[in-house]
């Protein structure tokens, strides 16, 4: 079997931590350095697919929706949310780390088919956190992928958006009918209470990393 080898490194940035991106053949894997196990893989996006499908398609009639997604991670989850989304979306991924950006615009791209190269996507290096403060009423959908949820591996800084004040926040960038969905990689039943409290309905969705009937069991919240 061939071995993995690596195309580059990142430092994500305030914290020193170590993203590797690797390729073996076809298949893409980002690992934290240090760590044993992946951050993702090209072959597991099928809850990345789900953070976008389930939330765009109750925005998908909308004449003009403007989604903002939280992490661009491999692409996977701005490729379904175009997908979804019709020709006149506008889909601005925001990312922390300029590595990554760079590594979707190259070879990783190919794996959810250069999403960034589409008229409709915008860019914002930078933290999610701050394009929601400055965006009151702006988004009909919010999609976060940041970490692994609620139970963060890479920024502790990453925790407020799971706050009650970063619930708030998030609402707050919503148009009045939109819509936020929130990536974990397990349960939290602590954050479904949280979310509730903030005054939204509530729905955890459990979807498989890989397809249906296959992979590990992630959890998509949708809250309106």
């Amino acid at each position: 079997m061939a071995r993995f080898e690596l195309l580059g490194t990142a430092t994500i940035p305030g914290k020193g931590t170590e993203l590797r991106l690797l390729q073996r053949n076809d298949e893409f894997s980002i690992k934290i350095a240090g760590k044993s196990g992946e951050l993702m893989n090209s072959r597991l996006h099928g809850s990345e697919d789900a953070l976008a499908t389930l939330a765009c398609e109750r925005i998908a009639d909308h004449p003009a929706p403007r989604v903002l997604i939280g992490g661009l991670g491999m692409g996977f989850t701005l490729a379904a949310a175009l997908g979804t989304l019709g020709g006149k979306a506008e889909v601005t991924v925001a990312e922390l780390v300029p590595d990554v950006v760079e590594w979707n615009r190259g070879p990783l791209g190919l794996a959810a088919g250069y999403p960034l190269k589409d008229p409709r996507t915008k860019v914002h290096v930078g933290d999610v956190v701050q394009l929601i403060k400055d965006s009151p009423g702006h988004y009909d959908a919010i999609l976060l992928d940041i970490d692994n949820g609620p139970e963060g591996m890479t920024r502790k800084e990453n925790d407020w958006l799971y706050t009650a004040a970063g619930i708030a926040a998030a609402q707050a960038a919503l148009t009045s009918e939109g819509i936020l969905a929130y990536w974990s990689a397990g349960q939290d039943p602590t954050f479904t209470e949280r979310i509730k409290r903030a005054g939204l309905s509530v729905e955890p969705v459990t979807v498989r990393a890989h397809r249906p009937g296959k992979g590990a069991k992630h959890v998509i919240w949708l809250a309106w």
